[in-house]
């Protein structure tokens, strides 16, 4: 019987498997017990350390999986200038020679580096259906061409000059790189996304610029931190754009090589003539298939649980990626939106998991790591390079120098050749006679005629002291380690013309790094409109007139609309929005969105999620909610239409929430009217829409909880009388201004308003007749302040209070703005000049 092992392994497998079984004695010596469990424990091994090596993960240095390089490699000679290749060519080609593991796997992932939408640079030009965002299949493998990509002959750049080292294919015919040359940091650019077993790697595409800029400053100080490296890589930059919503989970995977980063949709709320909105989207979210992201949102409508929407549309075409979404009459877009964020794949989660084989072993990598590993690929890829060539100019100045010695000597050297009988003994005749080596004499031999001349020997003369300066310029680089990394930089600065614009936007939570040190901090003007617009435009925008001119068109009136708040605040504010109901919410001045003096702005449901019910009453301006010194030292100061008063530290409301708080308990008939800040020192002055008003010490109220009612501050005159303004001054503050609805005012001295308790009825401050008409403003003033007045038609008009007179308590005052007979005022604000 033969010692051999049977062909067929299934005739060994029962005594593999029962090793303690009776076995014939022909069989013992070729059978060897083994531990089941421990064997396949190996095997699976062996099979994980296949999959991990071979197939899933991508090599650090050059950011390419083996079959991705493998198709690069054998598309080295169908360069971006050269005619298209059929697919099924290059398919062919590199399954036969390198990578016998089926056409499709192949042909798959030469698609994925021709995609733009999957590629931030593409590495293979493809012509044809390569697929599109849609998740269409690309057409058949014989339908389509392609080549190498510009940016794909960097990568193979110099791989002739023996820059990485070659292996033999799987069948020992052929030898294949190990890895490619790489100028590109490719791992970073395009990223990298496979599973394996037991691990998988999820790396985000990024702008070529910035990947440049960023191992350049790696270059420059190997031991730069994180955050420095973020001021010049600051996030992922996917090909489809989209927004990153935050900036944390890019930190932490640059990091420790794991973070979350939200993408978002980049998508406008776009008004149309009839009044309605639509939803427009532009950029959806890295590898989000749209044509099921559309099909998913339709599901999500008809099952009712996304409302506000009547119809989708699919525009996009050759010139881009545009779905609508058509809403409803009243659907609030803000609202659409954030639902869309919630439910769809308008907002999706990106997981950096940065794993890469370094020396053949997976690695979780941080974005130094990275960086530090494609240097050092480079490093040795530049010094394989420079010996290639320092060996070849060195063979080539020992070629020169047998020319030159065989020059000197011509007339010796033809008579030697005449005289050989033969091309060896010729040979050994000129090494002899002229000192030459058997590489320079063969050359000689070989020496045309046409080099003999004058011309020519002086060019092997220029050639030689070339060669012996390019020879000094590579043993320079050589001995510099400075001058590599030099060289490498010169690289990395010369790479930056594939580079093209950032598309996809970051955007900061507050949570983050704030972005008003780029906003300058401009005096606004921010409009509140009774049906819940909101704008803000530069103050700039409005010009001085004098007292009693028509004013100049302010926000225009649409469906009864008018102006109910204005007030000025710089951009860096905060604001602090309370609403009639006794919630407050909080937004930045630079948050608002930015309109002209005509626009109507808006919808303030967009911006803040008030309830449906629910209405602007009051904003403050905050300058600091971090500041404990501050927070502690200032008020806020609230009433009511009822009378109420309420004092209560701001530190209470230094913590944004998303949803608001409540601000004061608010009774069912009575509604939250003005909010003051101060500094528990002011004189508060309430008046009554009957002409009436009171003013009493800020101490007399006693600071009170958050969610508390309040106390009483001024008593109504009569069931149909209510509180219409609040204002807190200081003694300092020389006047106090009060508007009637028919645009009549009147400028007061304070002195003339005498301190009482809290709760009194108070005293009269304006006469009020039919033609003045009931109170509708007050206001606290100086002569260096300036009014904005705006109509229910819309008109505004900026006047200067210095150019009214201060008058009695009890009189009619003068006419501020002209009015129609049908018109009102609506609103009154003091644009401030000095503190309060």
């Amino acid at each position: 019987m033969s010692d051999q092992t049977p062909s067929n392994p299934s005739e060994q497998a029962p005594a593999r498997i029962s090793a303690a079984a009776p076995v014939p004695e022909e069989t013992q010596e070729r059978l060897v017990s083994v531990d089941i469990s421990q064997e396949m424990r190996s095997d699976y091994i062996d099979y994980a350390m296949s999959v991990i090596a071979a197939r899933a993960l991508p090599d650090v240095r050059d950011g390419l999986k083996p079959v991705q390089r493998r198709i690069l490699f054998g598309m080295r000679s169908m360069l971006h200038d050269k005619p298209y290749r059929k697919s099924a060519r290059i398919v062919g080609d590199v399954l036969g020679k390198y990578h016998p593991h089926g056409d499709h796997s192949i042909y798959d992932a030469m698609v994925r580096m021709a995609q733009p939408f999957s590629m931030r640079l593409p590495l293979v030009d493809g012509q044809g259906n390569f697929g599109s965002v849609d998740g269409d299949a690309p057409a058949a493998i014989r339908y389509t061409e392609a080549r190498l990509s510009r940016a794909a002959e960097e990568m193979l750049a110099d791989i002739q000059k023996e820059t990485v080292r070659m292996q033999a294919n799987f069948d020992d015919s052929l030898e294949e790189p190990s890895v490619l040359p790489a100028k590109l940091p490719n791992l970073l650019v395009n990223g990298a996304s496979g599973i394996a077993v037991g691990m998988a790697t999820n790396l985000a595409p990024h702008n070529l610029r910035e990947v440049l800029n960023a191992v350049v400053a790696y270059i420059d100080n190997s031991d730069i931190t994180t955050e420095a490296l973020m001021q010049h890589l600051p996030a992922p930059d996917f090909p489809t754009g989209g927004i990153i919503y935050g900036c944390q989970g890019v930190k932490q995977a640059y990091e420790k090589g794991r973070g979350k980063v939200v993408v978002r949709a980049k998508l406008e709320v776009e008004v149309l003539a009839s009044g309605r909105e639509r939803i427009v989207v532009t950029e959806i979210p890295y590898m989000v298939n749209k044509a099921a992201m559309i099909e998913k949102t339709a599901q999500l409508i008809s099952d009712k649980r996304l409302e506000g929407i009547s119809d989708i549309r699919d525009e996009s075409d050759k010139d881009g990626l545009r779905v609508v979404y058509e809403l409803k009459k009243d659907a609030v877009s803000g609202v659409v939106v954030n639902n869309l964020y919630k439910h769809t794949a308008l907002q999706t989660s990106f997981s950096i998991n940065q794993v890469a084989l370094v020396d053949g072993k997976p690695q979780t990598l941080s974005l130094k790591d990275l960086l530090s590993c494609f240097v050092a690929h480079r490093h040795e890829v530049l010094v394989r390079k420079t010996e290639y060539e320092h060996a070849q100019v060195e063979k080539k100045i020992h070629l020169l120098e047998g020319y030159l010695k065989a020059l000197e000597q011509l007339d010796r050297v033809v008579s030697l050749v005449r005289g050989a009988q033969d091309t060896q003994t010729a040979r050994e005749a000129l090494q002899q006679a002229c000192q030459l080596s058997h590489i320079q004499s063969a050359a000689v031999l070989e020496l045309r005629l046409q080099r003999l001349t004058s011309l020519e020997r002086e060019k092997i003369v220029k050639e030689h002291a070339e060669a012996l300066q390019f020879k000094a310029k590579l043993e320079a680089i050589l001995s510099s380690q400075s001058k590599r990394m030099g060289l490498i930089r010169e690289e990395m600065i010369a790479l930056q013309s594939y580079s093209t614009p950032r598309r996809t936007t970051i955007e900061r939570t507050t949570s983050e790094l704030s972005v008003e040190d780029m906003i300058a901090d401009e005096e606004m003007v921010l409009t509140f409109s009774n049906q819940g617009y909101i704008k803000r435009t530069p103050l700039t925008a409005y010009r001085t007139q004098a007292r009693g001119g028509v004013g100049a068109r302010g926000a225009v009136a649409h469906s009864n609309d008018f102006t109910t708040h204005l007030f000025v605040a710089s951009m860096h504010s905060y604001l602090l929005v309370f609403t009639k109901n006794g919630k407050v919410y909080w937004r930045r001045v630079y948050d608002i969105p930015e309109g002209s003096r005509t626009s109507r702005g808006r919808a303030i449901q967009n911006l803040i999620p008030i309830d449906a019910f629910d209405q602007v009453r009051s904003v403050i301006k905050v300058k600091n909610l971090s500041e404990a010194t501050y927070l502690e030292s200032h008020y806020v100061v609230m009433c009511t239409a009822s009378g109420m008063i309420k004092k209560t530290l701001l530190s209470a409301y230094a913590h944004p929430r998303a949803k608001g708080i409540v601000a004061m308990r608010v009774g069912t008939e009575d509604e939250l009217l003005e909010v003051r800040l101060t500094q528990g020192e002011s004189h508060l002055v309430m008046a009554l829409r009957s002409g009436r008003a009171i003013r009493f010490h800020e101490r007399d109220v006693r600071p009170m909880g958050r969610v508390s009612a309040g106390v009483r501050g001024i008593t109504l005159a009569d069931q149909d009388d209510r509180v219409i303004g609040m204002v807190s001054t200081y003694k300092k503050r020389p006047g106090l201004l009060v508007v009637s609805e028919r645009g009549y005012g009147k400028r007061s001295a304070i002195s003339s308003y005498r301190i009482t308790k809290r709760g009194g009825k108070g005293i009269k401050t304006l006469q009020i007749t039919p033609k003045t008409g009931m109170l509708v403003a007050v206001k606290s003033v100086a002569d260096t302040d300036e009014l904005m007045i705006i109509n229910r038609a819309g008109i505004a008009i900026r006047i200067a209070v210095g150019n009214l007179r201060v008058a009695g308590r009890d009189t009619q005052g003068v006419r501020l703005i002209r009015l129609d007979k049908t018109d009102a005022i609506s609103s009154v604000a003091r644009i401030k000049t000095e503190p309060v």
